[in-house]
């Protein structure tokens, strides 16, 4: 049987910029901890409100 985690038990964090919820993804396995921004998007957004 696979190991499986349902995505209601993944980590979540809270973008800063659009203030929405995010949950954990595979990419961002190595570097959880360093991740802020819910997408590219946002990340761009912020220097601009800066």
């Amino acid at each position: 049987m696979p190991k499986t985690v349902k995505k209601e038990n993944l980590p979540v964090k809270i973008c800063p910029v659009c203030n929405r919820p995010f949950s954990w993804r595979k990419k961002w396995k190595n570097h959880w901890n360093d991740v802020k921004y819910c997408s590219e998007q946002c990340k761009r957004w912020k220097t601009k409100q800066a």
